[in-house]
């Protein structure tokens, strides 16, 4: 009994690694909230249509100067969604934007920003990932330009604006970390140049017909309170409402963090310097 002690003090101890290594959904379930993964995951719903989309099954749209892509199954399906991939896989996809086969995705998919996303944080996201009902809806081949369908150009591209590895410029600051990485802000609201890549002296200046300023240039006209009210329920102090896509953004993403979560997201937004409107 004596001899066994430690082989069993041992064993407990890599279990409760072992559990931890697996991940916590429930986290993982408010990291994807804040990670906006319901609305370019889900196909957007139709009026009158009698089934609801299922959440997370795919099908969404998004338009861009190089075609249509869509929104892949992120369910356990084993074939139509990512049931088949181990951790390691998605730690790749996020990380790195590889697809399991080592070919690369389309910066459509946020990787750039997800990239930041710390590797606990990531080991919880999969475990919600996995706690998913598993739809069969296949996931839709993207509608792209001739020139832009070659995932191995994709290598160029990140070359040029892809910097792996997670989150390391300022750790204690949690609105950083939630408007750079999770929330991934930057992917709509810095301008982008020709070859899509985001301008990084331009951070959250706004791109312009797509999604407005967010550094404190637009924002000092704005209240702590307003600005907070307004990311949570959608509405500014006269009344007014967001275009539509800022409306599920807020429905799905803001409007579900902690109030200390977004407080800081507020409070990192006034820390930017102010820049101008994007002129292009």
């Amino acid at each position: 009994m004596l001899r066994g002690g430690p082989a069993l003090a041992g064993l407990f101890f890599l279990c409760s690694l072992s559990a931890f290594a697996q991940g916590d959904a429930k986290r993982g379930e408010y990291l994807a909230k804040a990670g906006g993964c319901l609305g370019c995951h889900t196909v957007e719903a139709k009026d009158g249509a009698k089934e609801k989309p299922v959440p997370f099954a795919g099908g969404r749209e998004l338009k861009t100067p190089f075609g249509t892509f869509f929104g892949p199954n992120i369910t356990p399906h084993p074939q139509a969604g990512i049931g088949s991939w181990s951790e390691a896989d998605f730690m790749r996809a996020m990380r790195e934007g590889r697809r399991p086969d080592g070919a690369n995705y389309f910066p459509a998919f946020p990787y750039p920003s997800f990239t930041l996303i710390t590797d606990a944080d990531l080991r919880d996201l999969w475990a919600f990932l996995r706690s998913l009902p598993q739809s069969s809806r296949p996931s839709q081949e993207h509608d792209l330009g001739f020139f832009y369908r070659w995932r191995f150009t994709v290598t160029f591209w990140k070359w040029l604006f892809f910097t792996p590895g997670p989150f390391a410029a300022n750790p204690g600051n949690r609105g950083e970390y939630l408007v750079r990485a999770l929330g991934h802000c930057g992917e709509c609201h810095t301008p982008r140049n020709f070859l899509g890549g985001t301008k990084k002296d331009r951070f959250l200046a706004g791109a312009k017909d797509i999604a407005p300023n967010l550094t404190p240039t637009k924002l000092k006209s704005w209240g702590d309170a307003e600005l907070r009210n307004f990311l949570t329920t959608g509405l500014t102090a006269d009344g007014d409402v967001p275009a539509k896509e800022m409306g599920e953004v807020i429905a799905n993403t803001t409007g579900q963090l902690t109030p200390q979560d977004l407080s800081a997201m507020i409070a990192f937004l006034r820390s930017l310097p102010p820049l101008p409107d994007d002129a292009k």
